[in-house]
């Protein structure tokens, strides 16, 4: 089938479908450029042909550019020519002197929405599926076929960037108010009928930029009110990306350039600022991970393959805490019966609250109705009654971390289920194989850690124990992705992967407070590493005292095992400050002092930890800080990948960024190793154990890369 349909009207308009064979979504390859070409060769030379709508026969109009494609693009001067001869296209149908109208249904982003932008008018199905938007940033690109420079054109310079700053993707409400589209529509017959009426009524259409007398919505690049808004915007961006996304800063140049001259030249600019952002190392390493290596373990990478596909439709949990009561929600949310059990029915209640609260936000702001919030509700029954947990395909345990408790509740709940039901552990820290031990089924035991807030962390990271079967490992997988969150999958071990590796960035900040750097110090270099927070706050958040309690039971475990414990130089500043009752966040006091909830004001620095902790008269560079914290991570997960812990470079990579949120711009805790260069990667991390322990002595993995020229796998539909 061609990759476009075209039916000729008597009327002379030619319907144009969309629909790429053998693919889900149109995107622009090859076969979809080809085609293209072919249309706006018939519309500039058929006589027949009075005017043009273009459709989608896909469940979305189109996604956007071919990424296999632009990953294979190797040269700034390649893709500065694929940009520019795509807009080439886009301008042929602009100039053709006929009426094109976009047709649009479902998502329409990228260079899709490009596409539509070329079109001399855009009509929406408002049938709350559609979406619109250029969301290149992610992948630390710009819109690269005039996106840049025709959205600014239709909303406004403002408007404009912050869409495209931060991938933003438009209802179809929002765009008709803005100006992006001209007209919604019911259905879509009544769509393809505006469509019809649109072209008889307008046989001779002229893009608003391409008009004698065009002026920018709001003002171009000399207005007082651009320039006073291009003026702090850097600043702003700089604030929160410290330079790390240099995408963010070419988007802002390119619409502040283009909207100096005139409108093809403007397209020329863009094209220069897109050429730099293919070529980024930034974007080879977005677009590796959170492309390639999520793409991958999304379809399936990481599960088994024998075992059948499963769907859990009756779910337990056992303790309705904060962890188990966002497991409930996310689980209602899927459609999954829920059996919520704690120790009392006042306790399994304010659980199911928890998604009562959630609803009722999504009620007010218009995002559910009250029957669909009634409907999510009543699939989850609270309770304190074992015997409910009857029938469930699945059973997760969010109690306290403490064996004896999880002992105890795992035999309560396996004599409730059948043979072939999942028992799971939400454990962050403890061996699952050590927890299978109360279990009489051990091969039926699982480890699923999830991450709070359940509802807005995307990961869940899937543990295998020494006895875990192949089947218990797929069933767990098939219903992380039934509930639509991402699993990695991992080899039972002490704090397992994402625990055992987010520790080392907030220990490493503690060490550095002990050595006497300045705490604000401390705070901003997490911040400019590209981590979402940092590393004292972070620890304030997750609680001193759990840390304190981990430290005590892995110590406890290693004596028992007659192993060693070596203790991290950051461990001696969790209990100082333990000792004083400042243990974090939940009591209003830790590394800072927090406002009460619901009071106003902002978290600040304690001052006395000046006086446990005096500021050294010289500070350390600050790029020996930033080192210090990713090089700590970075060393640790190649670690976890040499133990085998991790047992793909893609579940380390993804699971760093999803998990704690490692820097994205560098694609990962393991995918910083060949930003770096494994051999410059050895060569500073022993310039760091020189200086502060052998916690820092390069991976045994990275070492033998370093020595063998390699890396580790990148992404990509081939070996990079």
């Amino acid at each position: 089938m061609p990759a476009i349909q075209c039916e000729l009207g008597a009327d002379g308009v030619l319907l144009a479908t969309m629909d790429l064979a053998g693919k889900p979504m149109n995107i622009i390859d090859a076969e979809m450029a080809e085609a293209l070409a072919a249309l706006v060769e018939r519309l500039e030379t058929d006589a027949a042909v009075k005017g043009l709508i273009l459709t989608s026969g896909k469940a979305d109009f189109f996604a956007g550019a071919d990424v296999d494609h632009l990953w294979g693009i190797t040269t700034a001067q390649q893709a500065f020519d694929e940009s520019m001869r795509f807009k080439g296209f886009l301008r042929r149908i602009e100039r053709c002197g006929k009426p094109v109208v976009a047709a649009i249904h479902g998502r329409c982003l990228g260079g899709g929405l490009e596409i539509a932008l070329a079109c001399h008018h855009r009509i929406v199905l408002d049938d709350g599926a559609a979406r619109l938007g250029l969301p290149e940033v992610k992948l630390g690109l710009l819109p690269g076929g005039g996106g840049t420079q025709r959205l600014p054109r239709l909303v406004g310079m403002q408007q404009a960037l912050q869409w495209m700053a931060e991938g933003t993707e438009v209802k179809a409400a929002q765009a008709l108010a803005s100006g992006l589209v001209h007209a919604l529509a019911t259905s879509r017959d009544e769509m393809l009928a505006q469509a019809r009426a649109w072209i008889a009524a307008n046989p001779k259409p002229v893009q608003p930029w391409d008009a004698p007398k065009f002026r920018y919505p709001g003002g171009d690049s000399r207005s007082p009110a651009a320039v006073q808004m291009l003026a702090i915007a850097p600043s702003i961006a700089s604030a929160k990306s410290f330079g790390n996304y240099p995408a963010l800063t070419h988007i802002m140049s390119s619409v502040f350039e283009g909207g100096l001259v005139d409108f093809d030249a403007a397209l020329a600019i863009e094209s220069r600022y897109f050429a730099a952002c293919v070529v980024s190392p930034e974007s080879r390493n977005l677009i590796g991970t959170l492309w390639y290596q999520l793409g991958a373990i999304k379809k399936g990478a990481s599960r088994p393959a024998a075992p059948p596909p499963s769907t859990v439709r009756r779910l337990g949990i056992l303790g309705a805490g904060m962890m188990g009561a966002g497991i409930a929600y996310v689980s209602a949310r899927a459609g999954i019966e829920v059996v919520l059990l704690d120790t009392s029915q006042s306790n399994a209640e304010k659980g199911m609250a928890y998604s009562q609260g959630l609803l009722d936000k999504a009620v007010k702001r218009g995002r559910r109705t009250p029957a669909q919030r009634d409907a999510l509700l009543a699939r989850i029954t609270p309770t304190t009654d074992y015997a409910a947990l009857q029938g469930c395909e699945l059973v997760i345990e969010a109690v306290f971390e403490d064996r004896a408790v999880k002992a105890e509740v795992t035999r309560l709940a396996e004599a409730q289920l059948a043979p072939g039901a999942v028992f799971a552990s939400n454990t962050s820290t403890l061996p699952i194989t050590g927890l299978a031990e109360a279990s009489v089924r051990p091969a039926s035991f699982i480890g699923l850690h999830f991450f709070s807030p359940v509802d807005k962390m995307p990961l869940v990271e899937i543990i295998v124990g020494a006895r875990t079967s192949d089947e218990t490992l797929a069933k767990g997988f098939d219903f992380v992705r039934q509930i639509g969150q991402t699993p990695i999958v991992v080899n039972d071990s002490r704090g397992f992967y994402t625990s055992r590796v987010f520790a080392t960035y907030v220990m490493e900040g503690l060490a550095m407070l002990k050595e006497g750097v300045h705490p604000r110090s401390i705070e901003v270099a997490g911040l400019q590493a590209g981590m979402p927070m940092p590393p004292l706050a972070l620890q304030d958040e997750v609680s001193l005292s759990l840390g304190v309690h981990v430290a005590d039971q892995t110590r406890k475990d290693l004596a028992a095992e007659g192993k060693p414990y070596v203790a991290h130089p950051g461990e001696g500043v969790l209990r100082q400050l333990c000792e004083i009752g400042r243990v974090g966040k939940k009591a209003g006091k830790g590394f800072y002092d927090w406002p009460a909830e619901g009071e106003p004001g902002e978290k600040r620095l304690w001052p006395g930890l000046g006086g446990l902790f005096p500021v050294k008269p010289e500070q350390p560079d600050q790029r020996e800080l930033i080192d210090r914290l990713l090089y700590a991570q970075a060393n640790e997960a190649a670690r976890c990948l040499q133990e085998g812990v991790l047992r793909s470079v893609a579940d380390g990579d993804v699971g760093s960024i999803l998990g704690w949120g490692f820097a994205p711009f560098l694609g990962g805790a393991l995918q910083f190793v060949n930003h770096v260069g494994p051999a410059r990667f050895v060569e500073r991390c022993r310039e760091l154990a020189a200086r502060y322990g052998a916690r820092f002595e390069p991976a045994a993995n990275v070492v033998a890369l370093a020595e063998q020229g390699g890396r580790f796998e990148q992404g990509g539909p081939t070996p990079v």
